[in-house]
């Protein structure tokens, strides 16, 4: 099965591999195809309930001061407090509520909503499958290649990885511009052009990609110390920097 949906400003595809499910031959499309409707149905219903952009979802009532800290669903503490700690361990870079733009947590939300929606998958059977977020990506079953893109020549790659039973996530400057900000001064990160995280899950991946990206420079060595995270990155001197253990595609 190959399925594509646009879901929070992006596409999001998931491909599923031979034998997808563990019940056997007979109806396992049938079941990845229900397991795929549920994952995709937490995706808008994230998409509904957690984005910025939408008046009347519960993150644009909570910055408005229109919801008190004990209305809020258990699902948006659960990002909330994801957010501080992802603050405190990037000490202030990673920051969902910069003076003058309100709060927006989407640096965390995507990360962390894609990999429920894996969690789905595997619990409703599926076993084989690639789940991919605009460039984030969250695998299982067996070995994926996922390709990085260049950051300055959209028609390159700068590596290619492979990853079973993990997740990659991506922050850079090239598709939408100098919009991830250091929290700690409030201006755009400029000392990266691009940093890739693996790790075992996307919530990791994604919120450390885009908390090291703010930190500039010095974020490399900060996400590569991070138990289970390998990185590959490039400057703003376009030296790339990679940890050993980065699993390069062979």
């Amino acid at each position: 099965m190959n399925r594509v949906e646009h879901i929070m400003g992006l596409p999001i595809s998931l491909k599923t591999g031979d034998g997808d499910t563990d019940g056997g031959t007979e109806g396992d499309a049938s079941a990845a195809s229900s397991a795929a409707d549920l994952a995709f149905a937490w995706l808008r219903e994230v998409d509904a309930r957690f984005s910025p952009f939408r008046p009347d979802s519960e993150v644009s009532r909570l910055g408005r001061g229109e919801l008190g800290s004990h209305e809020l669903s258990p699902d948006l503490v659960e990002v909330l407090d994801l957010c501080e700690r992802y603050r405190v361990e990037s000490g202030g870079a990673f920051e969902v509520r910069l003076p003058g733009r309100g709060l927006d947590p989407c640096a965390m939300v995507k990360g962390w909503a894609v990999q429920r929606a894996a969690d789905l998958l595997v619990a409703e059977g599926v076993t084989t499958f690639c789940l991919n977020a605009g460039g984030d990506v969250v695998s299982a079953g067996r070995p994926w290649r996922v390709g990085v893109r260049h950051p300055e020549r959209s028609d390159r790659l700068c590596t290619v990885l492979e990853i079973t039973d993990g997740a990659v996530a991506t922050s850079g400057r090239y598709e939408r511009g100098d919009h991830i900000f250091d929290g700690r001064t409030g201006r755009p990160a400029t000392g990266l052009l691009s940093l890739t995280v693996v790790a075992p899950s996307l919530t990791e991946a994604d919120a450390t990609a885009t908390a090291a990206f703010a930190m500039g420079a010095e974020g490399v060595d900060w996400a590569a110390g991070r138990e289970g995270c390998e990185v590959f990155a490039v400057d703003a001197e376009r030296r790339v920097l990679r940890t050993p253990g980065f699993p390069v595609a062979a």
